[in-house]
């Protein structure tokens, strides 16, 4: 038989011991519950990165950080000498290809023409002479006063003088019939060009002022007034002057009950009350794979990112506070 103090104190530790098993149980059965419940996350907004499209020199920067901006707004430029240069020399060789192609649609002017058929006649009267010149040769060649060089002279003149007039009635005949359709379709073609390549210039040089593509705070501005930029590298990062959204990873098993559009409640740290979300997106590949490879206890532990709107009623919340999204 034990004795009656031994005896308490056994039935003291029982008692402690079965309290702090259902204290562990209760806790753990609470952090199971948040965790079912509840997914964790942070506010976020949009980063919008304007990058340089030219290997150039930042000449002016009209912002700072932290700065609200407007769509439109001017942010930066880059030194656009060369591009400038550029877009002269596009515009110089459009205006010639636009008076060429004018040129051959309104065809010859009577004074072009008129000073062609001039040349036929003079090459007529050329070519007679050389014609007289030959025969009086070959008189001459036959009395055995002039040598045979001189008489092959004398016919090479004749022929040149033939040719001479030929070309001269061809270029008449060239004038006088008008420029060919297929000839102004290509200076039409080539003229098309030359507009098309002063607009990309004209787009190439705009580029080189950076504006706000939409509302925003100005996030940063990595380069210095004087540095030399490459091309992709981000100039200015803005983030967008919406309301937040809330980035959370899903759990695997909350999963299925979830999807785009559902209309959930959010907490902020720090602020009173809750603001009511959206799920905007939900990503479909989960954080872990292959998903296929786990078993069914690694598969809870699976996560899905996705994010969660909130309401213009959070516009003035600053990015990257931590938050709560309650799930159904």
């Amino acid at each position: 038989m034990k004795p009656p103090n031994l005896a308490r104190s056994q039935g003291r530790a029982s008692s402690a011991l079965v309290l702090t098993g259902v204290l562990l149980t209760t806790l753990l059965t609470a952090c199971q519950t948040d965790s079912d419940t509840q997914a964790l996350g942070t506010l976020e907004r949009d980063r919008i990165r304007l990058t340089a499209t030219a290997n150039e020199v930042v000449r002016e920067i009209h912002v700072k950080e932290g700065d609200r901006v407007a769509l439109g707004d001017a942010l930066m430029q880059l030194d656009d000498r060369t591009q400038q240069a550029q877009l002269d020399q596009a515009k110089a060789e459009f205006a010639n290809a636009k008076a060429y192609l004018l040129q051959l649609k309104n065809g010859a002017r009577q004074e072009e023409l008129a000073s062609y058929r001039a040349r036929v006649v003079s090459a007529e009267a050329q070519l007679l002479q050389r014609q007289k010149d030959h025969v009086r040769a070959v008189a001459l060649v036959a009395k055995k006063m002039l040598g045979q060089a001189d008489l092959d002279r004398a016919l090479a003149d004749r022929d040149a003088a033939q040719a001479a007039l030929e070309d001269a009635r061809e270029q008449l005949l060239l004038l006088e019939h008008g420029t060919r359709f297929e000839e102004i379709q290509q200076a039409e073609a080539q003229w098309r060009a030359a507009e098309s390549q002063v607009v990309v210039m004209e787009k190439q040089l705009s580029d080189l002022a950076v504006i706000a593509t939409r509302d925003g705070v100005i996030d940063s501005l990595p380069w210095n007034l004087g540095e030399r930029v490459s091309v992709g590298t981000a100039l200015v990062v803005l983030l967008a002057d919406d309301a937040p959204f809330v980035r959370v990873y899903i759990p695997e098993t909350k999963r299925a009950s979830v999807a785009v559009g559902d209309v959930v409640s959010v907490s902020v740290d720090g602020v009173e009350g809750a603001f009511e979300g959206v799920f905007k997106r939900i990503q479909s590949d989960p954080a872990f794979t292959p998903y296929y490879a786990l078993t069914e206890e690694d598969r809870s532990r699976l996560m899905y990112l996705a994010e969660v709107q909130l309401s213009r009623e959070a516009a003035d919340l600053p990015s990257g506070l931590p938050a709560q999204v309650f799930l159904p």
